[in-house]
């Protein structure tokens, strides 16, 4: 609940909600008793106005609370979620970053994702109808022990069936069906994330119909999981009915031997001990899915504090300033993702206005070398220094506006053209913005937009082509202040004639695309002939040395 950030007293308005609501439909099926009784001994009318008015008070009541307890709940729901991605993003972009980039990309989505959705359930679907269930299932036991205790111990026992047990049920099923399935749930969404952003690549290297039918034997493995836990499941959706049958039935059997022999017993309270028991289980009702509810957010829980934690860990570095011009250098690098195997030993100077391209083939360690150039992932082996100071003892907080590291799959966000020119530096102007568009060969695109720089990109990357997109991604990263550009595949999904323009430009000195004194790193599959670049580094993973 810490990540929700909860605010108690928007929570009792919810409960105070939720409470009005059921508490009218308890009322409303007593009253009813009541009337429909009374009206059978054909009193005169006056005597039912009353009731007949607060009848239909309390059935317009009853919708008008349900009302605001769903805009009460869903508004603690929401805030909550919403306070929860922030505090997760926040401690992902403060803390250590390899925190998040040795996890599978599906991984992260959904523990950023749907974990944070399970958690924000957990106000709507568990924690107000639990505390609503047990206020009125309370209230309707002490009123028929008014009554008849007989009667209210019975109810008390069913209540216990379809409050704790049918829950218990609930709760086992839901956790099999977590424990079995979370790993192929996180593998089935890697592999579909891959086939939606690069089924392109796949199909031309022959690996889409590989990889589709993996993520079909992922989800394969999700749904078997799910019927593995349907047998609880549907004990415990069969237990609230059998509870609500027994409550009635045993009431209505008590109620008439009490009515048989004890003089005081009116019809009308025979009426009220065999309906009241049909609204106090509409609480109760609930709490089995609550309890499945609680056990997935549970397991997220655990899921996102694994992912903070791992954010958490304590990462050399110091307060060194960074303010030099720009001269990275390292000696003897060895990368990889944490827990993976690392590249070979790699020595790489790059002084003010160098251009290196690194080349290699997939899974050979590029990219994980420009990062770990760039501070995002810890060295496997050897030294990273920035202007004669080891990287762990800059000011972190500063390294990255002046050594930067441009994704290829970096977001494209649902806003203006311009703002997502501004991800990389805050105070980009249209004049800025449309000649680092110019330069990338996205000019006459642009200016065909209906608002030209204020065109919203309607669905982020979808509202681009393969192409578009990483013109966009590379101008963002021309606008930024990064002394030194480490370029992740900057030309992918280009025609070959248009990529092979663009990392001749990048790769030289002279052709102003870049200005001259910044550093240019390409990280590329296939360098084309004729660059001027200053060196070729060819990467390759050769070395078992598990990185850190």
């Amino acid at each position: 609940m810490t990540l929700l950030e909860l605010e108690p007293r928007r929570v009792l308005v919810a409960v105070a909600a939720g409470v009005a609501t059921l508490g009218a439909a308890l009322l409303l099926s007593g009253l009813s008793a009541w009337l429909i009784i009374r009206a059978w001994q054909m009193p005169p009318v006056l005597d039912l106005t009353v009731a007949v008015v607060a009848v239909r008070a309390l059935g317009i009541s009853r919708g008008l609370f349900r009302y605001c307890e769903r805009l009460a709940t869903h508004d603690v729901g929401l805030r909550g979620t919403t306070a929860a991605r922030a505090g997760l993003y926040r401690r992902l972009a403060g803390g250590d970053p390899a925190a998040s980039a040795g996890l599978r990309r599906g991984d992260l989505l959904t523990r950023t994702g749907a974990d944070v959705d399970a958690l924000g359930d957990v106000v709507v679907r568990a924690l107000v109808p639990i505390a609503v269930a047990i206020v009125l299932s309370a209230a309707a036991v002490v009123a028929l022990a008014l009554i008849s205790p007989p009667t209210a111990a019975i109810l008390a026992v069913a209540l216990l069936v379809a409050g704790v047990l049918a829950p218990w049920l609930s709760a086992r099923a839901a956790a099999r069906a977590e424990a079995d399935g979370a790993d192929a749930r996180a593998r089935f969404a890697q592999d579909a994330v891959t086939v939606l952003d690069h089924a392109a690549e796949l199909r031309v290297a022959g690996r889409l119909d590989a990889t589709v039918g993996r993520a079909d034997a992922e989800n394969d493995t999700v749904i078997a999981a799910t019927d593995r836990a349907a047998a609880p499941a549907a004990c415990a959706e069969a237990a609230t009915p059998l509870a609500v049958g027994a409550a009635v039935l045993g009431s209505l059997l008590v109620g008439i031997a009490a009515f048989a022999s004890d003089p005081t017993m009116s019809p009308m309270s025979l009426g009220i001990l065999v309906l009241l028991p049909l609204a106090a289980f509409e609480a109760a009702g609930a709490l089995p899915a609550a309890a499945l509810t609680l056990t997935r957010a549970r397991i997220a829980a655990g899921r996102i504090t694994d992912l903070l934690d791992r954010a958490d860990r304590p990462v050399p570095h110091g307060a060194t300033p960074v303010d030099g011009p720009g001269h990275l250098r390292a000696t003897g690098l060895r990368s990889g993702w944490p827990g993976g195997r690392a590249s070979s030993a790699l020595d790489l100077d790059l002084p003010p206005g160098a251009r290196v391209a690194i080349v290699g083939a997939s899974g050979s360690g590029k990219t994980s070398t420009v990062m770990t150039l760039a501070g995002l992932l810890p060295a496997a082996a050897g030294t990273v220094t920035l202007d004669g100071v080891a990287l762990d003892e800059l000011d972190r907080t500063q390294l990255p506006r002046h050594v930067g590291f441009f994704a290829e799959d970096a977001h494209i966000f649902e806003t203006s053209v311009l703002e997502n020119l501004r991800v990389a530096r805050g105070d980009v102007d249209e004049t800025d913005a449309t000649a680092a568009l110019d330069a990338v060969g996205l000019g006459e695109w642009v200016s065909g937009l209906p608002e030209g720089l204020d065109t919203t990109l309607a669905g982020g990357a979808r509202a681009l082509s393969g192409g578009q997109r990483r013109r966009l991604l590379l101008a963002r990263a021309l606008l930024s202040p990064a002394q030194v550009l480490l370029l992740d595949e900057p030309t992918e999904h280009l025609d070959a004639d248009d990529g092979a323009h663009l990392q001749r430009l990048l790769l030289d000195r002279d052709a102003g695309l870049v200005a001259a004194d910044r550093t240019v790193v390409v990280v590329t599959h296939q360098l084309p002939a004729g660059t001027a670049a200053d060196r070729v580094v060819e990467v390759a993973e050769n070395n078992p040395l598990p990185a850190r």
